[in-house]
């Protein structure tokens, strides 16, 4: 059996393509990858992974701005490569984009599709519930509870996680990470790596941060910075080497993918923001502490290995939302200081654990996994007892069920304290959406029985109150995104009725939990 697994995003998300792969291997399957082309040399860090399918996206678009025959005749040649080479009896798409979905269209036919699809007609067709949340979720910040690895391996129809675990260096690519960290200061005991660049600049920790942080690291613990990133991020490595006042081996700009990964199983540790690396790191077993700042949080992005340290800023306005400049100044950049990163740091080099960061203006985790072996987070910060903290926990457990499709109704939640101001809002918008919910099957039965045309426009009008009250509240903003575009997939009305029973369900489940 094959299959072919496409992702068409970034470095560090085709890297947690790996549980996926590894989980269809032990099925059984021969697996393939397909990417986009300037990613596609990542894929050799990838474990059994036989065969690569780089999308050439500049060549497809400039096809497409020449003449759109000319591309389809482009995209058509490329799937018919596929086919003749590699033939996969299932695909597995994790990329919600249109292209995406398009080639799971072509490439799917006859074939078992999972994950995001397109029907004949363009309409969205995803393969289950798990699909529609991890794209409505990665834009919802406050309602990303699960750790995309999960995700994935959730939207692949995989429901018992395995480890997150990269390929091993090979023996060349070994002795070529001990040359590039052979030239130690004399007294050095170790490395910590230091990857200073993100996405944006608003998700970098300041370079005075991993300044203050080097010079500590030498000389309290004798361990040696090893700068690591990109040619474009060198300027980044400059600014944190101009008079710091300790040793440092600079790789910025300076190793491929493969050495990359073989330092970093060199390393004593890794301080990083949320990027590729981070999830490099993880997936080699390489102890780390990863900062998140502005639109990053470790609940979804986090590495996802366990025993290592994740910090965000203790604010009420973070993560931020994408698309939105800060109105805070970019405050959070300054939330986590030097201090605290190195206490926690120093404390792991020397016990093998991380230690509690109480009262330290962050919030501090731990990873982990749960009772069903999902990545979670510990608190190691003292906010278990947050608002926010139990909404996340409260949202694992009852969206889990949701969307693996328990049934709600047969389940007694166990009660949540939260402040009053939450309950009361949660409980008034769950309240107003449980009138409407019955409602609306009021009006479903009516419709079955005789579809009138009057009714229908009630009907329609219903189900858009539902998406407005459900948006009205952050908290509950992701399930509003679900129910538009679940809404919109139903052929019949029996699928629409069936719809609505699980939300009631649902939301039943969720005010139980307030009251």
């Amino acid at each position: 059996m094959k299959a072919l697994v496409i992702n068409l995003t970034r470095f560090g998300d085709l890297l947690q393509t790996q549980p996926v792969i590894t989980a269809l291997v032990e099925q059984g399957y021969e697996v393939g990858v397909m990417c986009l082309k300037n990613f596609a040399g990542a894929t050799q860090l990838l474990c059994n992974v036989s065969h690569t399918f780089a999308l050439p996206g500049a060549p497809l678009l400039a096809a497409l701005d020449r003449d759109w025959r000319e591309a389809i005749n482009f995209f058509e040649t490329y799937c018919t490569e596929i086919e003749d080479s590699f033939d996969p009896e299932l695909i597995v798409n994790l990329t919600p984009s249109v292209s995406a979905r398009l080639l799971t269209l072509r490439l799917g036919r006859e074939r078992e599709v999972r994950g995001f699809a397109m029907d004949e007609f363009g309409f969205n067709a995803d393969t289950s519930r798990w699909a529609g949340f991890l794209q409505m979720a990665s834009s919802n910040r406050g309602s990303s509870p699960f750790n995309v690895v999960d995700l994935f391996s959730k939207v692949s129809g995989i429901d018992n996680p395995v480890p997150f675990e990269l390929a091993k260096p090979s023996p060349e690519m070994k002795a070529a990470a001990l040359k590039l960290l052979e030239n130690t200061a004399p007294g050095a005991v170790g490395f910590v790596g230091f990857q200073p660049g993100a996405s944006e600049d608003r998700r970098r920790w300041p370079v005075d941060h991993f300044r203050e942080l080097g010079l500590r690291l030498w000389k309290e613990k004798r361990l040696v910075p090893v700068l690591l990133g990109t040619e474009n991020e060198k300027k980044l490595g400059e600014r944190i080497l101009q008079g710091a006042g300790f040793p440092a081996v600079n790789l910025m700009g300076a190793t491929s993918l493969p050495e990359l990964a073989a330092v970093l199983r060199r390393l004593n540790m890794l301080v990083t923001n949320d990027t590729g690396t981070m999830h490099l790191a993880a997936g080699s077993g390489t102890p780390l502490a990863a900062v998140f700042l502005a639109t990053a949080q470790p609940w979804d992005t986090g590495p996802a290995a366990e025993n290592l340290c994740c910090f965000e800023p203790d604010l009420d306005c973070h993560p931020c939302a994408f698309g939105q400049e800060c109105a805070c100044d970019n405050i959070c950049r300054r939330e986590v200081g030097a201090d605290v990163v190195f206490d926690a740091v120093s404390f792991y080099i020397d016990s093998g654990k991380w230690p509690r960061l109480e009262n330290r203006g962050v919030r501090a985790y731990v990873t982990g996994r749960d009772e069903l072996g999902l990545i979670t987070l510990a608190s190691l910060s003292g906010h278990e007892q947050s608002d926010r903290h139990k909404w996340i926990v409260l949202q694992r457990e009852l969206f889990r069920r949701f969307l693996d499709g328990e049934v709600l109704s047969a389940i007694t939640p166990d009660r949540v304290d939260f402040s009053a101001v939450l309950r009361e809002r949660l409980l008034s918008t769950l309240g107003d959406c449980r009138d409407v919910l019955f409602l609306l099957n009021k009006q479903a039965a009516i419709l079955q029985a005789a579809p009138v045309e009057a009714m229908k426009v009630k009907f329609l009008a219903n189900l858009q109150k539902i998406q407005d009250i459900l948006s009205s509240c952050p908290e509950l903003s992701v399930l509003s995104s679900m129910w538009m575009v679940e809404s919109r997939a139903h052929e019949s009305m029996q699928g629409l009725v069936g719809q609505l029973d699980r939300y009631m369900a649902l939301v039943a489940a969720m005010s139980a939990s307030l009251e």
